[in-house]
């Protein structure tokens, strides 16, 4: 069995083992494993019942992590994506009123233009046609993004009328978890011990059940719940009124906007870790990552869950040693586990998680040393992408004001031609982003 897995998943071309994967994986899966009971919480709000989308979203991360593992051979996870889900729940049903039914319906529709767009490669095209110093700027935009969501979900950063953001109470149980979680882990990392990330994850949460604020599980296995009232409710709703609703296209533009630079920064950050760039900066195998996750979008709308996408917290897992699809591959059977076993992932709260995060989101900021600084435009563009992608609260959002900010320093510098046809086109669609959102809010 060794064997074949160090020959399909070519481990030794990438130098990496079976253990290494498992370990990657598991780390990953515990880092991202909260989104099982934050998905059904937040698509509440649209209607959808709690019980049928936890199990909607277990097997949309299943199978789409089996897809990107298995025909990538990516060691990157999918599951239905943070932001996306918020907005499937507030703007699209809450705001605009849409029926959850309706708004599956939109999001399937996303989900089949990105695989057309993956499927000419146009995509890939995109991705390939960023400058270098953006991709490593994105890179530590995602870093410093997932450190900031840690961060935050442990109370150790709190919101402030006054300031935005401030210190948190240090003194409250889910801060003194964190705490305590970021200062081992740093520790073990600083220390070189193998599988650091993860055991410092298996402590903080014994810290936590000792300390009161984890919960101790009280049940091992749980029965699944039935997905009939979600699955393949999308069609049963007048699909000729859905074309000709004013807001309609405006939706389905906006989910794929999100949905595309989301998938596209996290690929790249990913990557860039994970050393699956060739010599030219280009994404190896990219057109398969890209359709991997195409693919999940599409069948995520169908079962019955918001857009699905890949996970930046995948990176927990590169750090961890990750660089093959069998990574993902253990992740996938982490969530089909999760299915029976899920009264022991009550554990896995945000603030057991939060030491991962800010860690992996503290190496990944060393991206930054790869841009070019001493080009303004490059430097500028790159400031742009990383701050923004906080102070936005979206990978999208960072990508969309940083690339905008590139095309128009290069052009300022006289340095137009420098600038590929796609950075113009991506430049036209952002500001056009950018007017429909302010049209709309």
């Amino acid at each position: 069995m060794t064997d074949f897995l160090t020959s399909f998943f070519k481990l030794n071309e990438r130098k990496t083992t079976v253990r290494t994967e498992v370990m990657a994986g598991i780390t990953t899966f515990l880092s991202m494993a909260y989104i099982l009971f934050v998905n059904p919480s937040i698509l509440a709000a649209a209607g959808m019942p709690e019980p049928s989308v936890f199990v909607a979203t277990a097997l949309a991360a299943i199978v789409a992590t089996l897809i990107m593992g298995l025909y990538a051979n990516y060691p990157v996870a999918q599951a239905p994506g943070m932001g996306m889900n918020a907005f499937f729940a507030y703007t699209i049903s809450g705001q605009l009123g849409y029926s959850f039914q309706e708004a599956l319906f939109i999001i399937f529709c996303s989900g089949l233009i990105f695989m057309l767009i993956s499927a000419t490669r146009i995509r890939e095209q995109i991705i390939n046609a960023i400058p270098s110093s953006l991709k490593y700027a994105v890179s530590a935009g995602v870093g410093l993004f997932i450190a900031f969501i840690g961060l935050k979900g442990t109370g150790i950063i709190v919101a402030n009328d006054a300031t935005t953001v401030a210190l948190g109470n240090l003194a409250d149980k889910n801060a003194l978890i964190g705490l305590f979680g970021i200062v081992l882990t740093f520790i073990l990392v600083a220390r070189k011990v193998r599988g650091d990330i993860f055991i410092g994850m298996v402590a903080t949460a014994i810290f936590g059940m000792i300390i009161g604020g984890v919960n101790v599980p009280t049940a091992i296995v749980s029965s699944i719940p039935s997905l009939d009232p979600i699955a393949f409710k999308l069609f049963d709703i007048d699909i000729a009124h859905m074309f000709t609703s004013s807001s309609f296209y405006f939706v389905v533009f906006s989910v794929l906007f999100l949905d595309f630079f989301d998938t596209a920064g996290t690929l790249m950050g990913v990557a860039t870790r994970a050393n699956l760039l060739d010599e030219e900066g280009k994404l190896i195998d990219g057109e398969k990552a890209l359709m991997a996750d195409a693919t999940a979008t599409t069948f995520g709308a169908m079962i019955g869950t918001s857009s699905v996408t890949s996970y930046a917290e995948s990176v927990v897992g590169v750090e961890a040693g990750g660089r093959t699809g069998l990574t993902a591959v253990v992740v996938a059977i982490g969530f089909a586990l999760s299915l029976f076993f899920s009264p022991l992932l009550s554990v896995v709260t945000s603030s057991v998680t939060a030491a991962a995060l800010v860690v992996v989101g503290s190496l990944m900021m060393t991206s930054l040393k790869n841009v070019d600084w001493d080009d303004f435009a490059d430097s500028a563009a790159s400031f742009f992408t990383v701050i923004f992608m906080v102070l936005a609260y979206s990978i999208a959002e960072g990508i969309a004001v940083g690339f905008t900010m590139y095309v128009i320093l290069k052009l300022a510098q006289g340095k137009g031609k420098d600038v590929s046809k796609i950075m113009y086109v991506l430049a036209i669609l952002f500001i056009l982003h950018f007017v429909f959102n302010a049209l709309h809010m």
